[in-house]
């Protein structure tokens, strides 16, 4: 007959895991001897013996009991059953891992791969971090708002960093949270944006409106506000494109096409 201590030795577990078996019913608990003591036979070594396996495989000890007592067809389907949850908790695992490697710079915490890499493209480009942390949070709100819009978005942007005097604008546009307002370089900036509205073709300019590039006004006036609260000469430039023909920041607008 064995202690407790011994037991725990042959079947390869701590005495602390023994009792938890014995706690949770999956091992029968001996009667004690004249000395006080549980005493085990090899039948116990052998069925702890099982439960460690099941429990190391990965089998929850509330089904650990039920595989000790099937018959076989009953155990093949247990374990299948089994297999197929640890299967897909892998899944998800690995997901999580995925997530949590797109952390790195922050930028995958509340957006899509599409977006974190359309910001690592802007760092590529040179364009700086008080810029990329705005275009950010501006994509976090699309993100939340429109997620099934994001693609599209997106690839209306990625299109955009192709254009050299597009990167131009986002350096000036660096430059610029620190100008005060009033300034009058802002009057080149604004030509500069009229001027790249200008030059999107008509097709182009119909998905900008109406396809699945077009992004809702309540939406763009939420982003346009978020610009303004950052950008301390906003309103000045927003006034100087308007003057120029067109109306808003986010969603720019030929203003005799909503008239």
């Amino acid at each position: 007959m064995l202690t407790i201590s011994q037991l725990a030795s042959y079947a390869g577990v701590t005495v602390r895991a023994v009792r938890h078996y014995h706690a949770k019913g999956l091992l029968v608990e001996p009667e004690r001897d004249h000395s006080g003591y549980r005493r085990y036979d090899a039948a116990a070594v052998v069925d702890l013996i099982k439960i460690r396996i099941l429990a190391d495989a990965g089998v929850p000890l509330s089904r650990v009991k039920e595989l000790l007592a099937a018959g076989d067809d009953d155990f093949k389907k247990a374990v299948a059953e089994i297999d197929k949850r640890l299967r897909l908790e892998i899944r998800e695992r690995q997901s999580h891992r995925e997530r949590i490697a797109r952390l790195v710079h922050g930028d995958g915490l509340a957006l899509p791969p599409e977006a974190v890499a359309y910001l690592e493209r802007m760092r590529e480009l040179g364009i700086s971090e008080r810029i990329i942390r705005g275009e950010r949070d501006a994509w976090i709100l699309v993100a939340a708002q429109q997620p099934q819009s994001m693609d599209a978005f997106i690839r209306n942007k990625v299109g955009q960093l192709d254009d050299p005097s597009v990167v131009e604008t986002y350096r000036e546009l660096e430059a610029m949270l620190d100008w005060e307002p009033g300034d009058p370089r802002l009057e080149t900036i604004a030509d500069q944006i009229v001027a790249q509205m200008d030059a999107v073709s008509d097709e182009d300019w119909a998905a900008y409106v109406d396809g699945d590039q077009a992004m809702p006004d309540e939406l763009a006036a939420l982003l346009d506000s978020m610009f303004v609260e950052q950008v301390p000469v906003a309103r000045d430039l927003m006034r100087l494109v308007e003057k120029r023909g067109y109306t808003g920041w986010t969603k720019l607008e030929r203003i005799e096409a909503r008239g």
